[in-house]
């Protein structure tokens, strides 16, 4: 056995003579029941004119039953753990003789974890001011608010226009709305639409162009310039719910103003509290990994490395974009996220092993919990969509990621919080 780098290992391994002389003769039965010559019956061929006509075959067969069973003993033998599919070379038959063969593979890295608990991390519990509620308020009553029509007059900042809209020329793909409501001045309002609308009236028609920035949200109108026809087909003013206790009870179980505030406070809290642990969870495991350094198979990277490019690609299919006439170069995707799939790789294999020094588990209540969850969600029956997430692999995710963020909690609890 020879370790040759990082996880990747080679052997060579023999197939003793006695297990290759007693495979070869039961495929040769096996092809004697299937077999057909001329001059004999099917599965009446004699056994040695099926041996002499099909070696080769025969050969490859019991190469093929053989290699992955006495690969795998010899693995038990040395005690190693493989991952992926090991490369089988230089087979080497010879009858009435043992055969020899060499494997390369990698084996799921050995490696020492210490000092796990205690890890030093900047966090601070997170504080909600007046300000905060007021400012939240202030959205949910703008959320709130009606939009009332105003009386023919030319179209200044702070008045919502109210146009159809059609692109002449820039778009990739068309675009046409018979009612879109523009803010004039607003910050969230291209400035073509605001410099072109305003002073406008009801029933003016016009053409202009609209330039979107480079990292406008939509990639299909990114860093392009639209021309658009336009008609105004109305104005109308926002108009917000006045903030009082009839308000707060409209909104749900609240009696008073103070309990609405009371609820945002809460919320806000909670909000931020989860995005102050989730930071402070991710510094500890950044820690862990620069301080343990050790080699990770590269079947383990590549797979990484494809579930990001999936997940991007996902994210630009959600936003119209079609993937399907992106032409990847596998390998220089590869080695340009290399090396921040391989920190995730290890970040991962040391949860991993946190989570069996601590004997970090998954209960069956905590996995139902999830799956009623998803089955509420998608309104179908507990037991359809166990079945259906039992089938595809994911209910096994679900396990892990629970145990993940279990292992996470645990690290945070465990964490010496300095201040930011």
């Amino acid at each position: 056995m020879a370790l040759v780098e990082g996880c990747k290992h080679e052997t060579e391994v023999t197939i003793p003579a006695s297990a290759i002389e007693q495979e070869t003769g039961k495929v040769a039965e096996q092809f004697q029941k299937r077999v057909q010559l001329k001059g004999f019956r099917a599965g009446k061929v004699p056994l040695s004119l099926v041996r002499k006509t099909y070696a080769a075959d025969i050969r490859q067969k019991v190469i093929e039953n053989l290699v992955p069973v006495h690969f795998d003993l010899k693995m038990k033998e040395e005690n190693l753990r493989v991952v992926g599919q090991p490369n089988i070379t230089d087979v080497h038959w010879h009858d009435g003789e043992s055969v020899h063969f060499k494997a390369d593979f990698e084996v799921f890295p050995d490696f020492e974890l210490d000092n796990y608990v205690g890890v030093e991390i900047p966090y601070t519990e997170p504080v909600v001011t007046d300000e905060d509620i007021d400012k939240r308020v202030a959205e949910i009553r703008d959320q709130k608010a009606t939009y009332l029509n105003e009386d023919p007059r030319p179209i200044a900042g702070g008045d919502y226009a109210v146009v159809s809209l059609e692109s002449i020329e820039g778009a990739d793909e068309p675009i046409r709305s018979d009612e879109v409501q523009v803010l004039i001045g607003g910050a969230e309002t291209m400035p073509g639409f605001t410099e072109n609308l305003t002073g406008s009236e009801v029933g003016d028609e016009k053409e202009f162009d609209v330039t979107y920035p480079e990292d406008y949200g939509r990639e299909a109108l990114a860093g392009k310039t639209v021309k658009f026809h336009v008609t105004v087909k109305g104005l109308r003013r926002k108009e917000l719910p006045e903030l009082n206790d009839e308000f707060a009870q409209d909104l749900g179980d609240f009696r008073t103003v103070d309990e609405l505030k009371a609820a945002v406070r809460k919320s806000i809290f909670s909000q931020r509290q989860t995005d102050s642990e989730r930071e402070a969870k991710d510094r500890v495991v950044e820690k862990l990994v620069e301080a343990n350094e050790f080699p990770v198979p590269n079947v383990f990277v590549e797979r990484q490395v494809e579930n990001r490019v999936n997940e991007r690609l996902r994210a630009l299919e959600q936003q119209g974009v079609d993937t399907k006439s992106f032409k990847l170069d596998w390998q220089k995707v590869l080695e340009a996220q290399r090396a921040d799939a391989t920190k995730e790789v290890r970040a991962s294999l040391i949860l991993g092993r946190v989570a069996e020094k601590e004997a970090i588990g998954v209960t069956n209540d905590e996995v139902d919990r999830e799956v009623n969850q998803i089955a509420r969600q998608e309104q179908e029956a507990v037991a359809s969509v166990r079945k259906k997430l039992q089938a595809n692999g994911t209910l096994d995710r679900i396990a892990s990621h629970i145990q993940t963020q279990k292992t996470l909690n645990f690290l945070f609890e465990k964490a010496v919080k300095t201040a930011e």
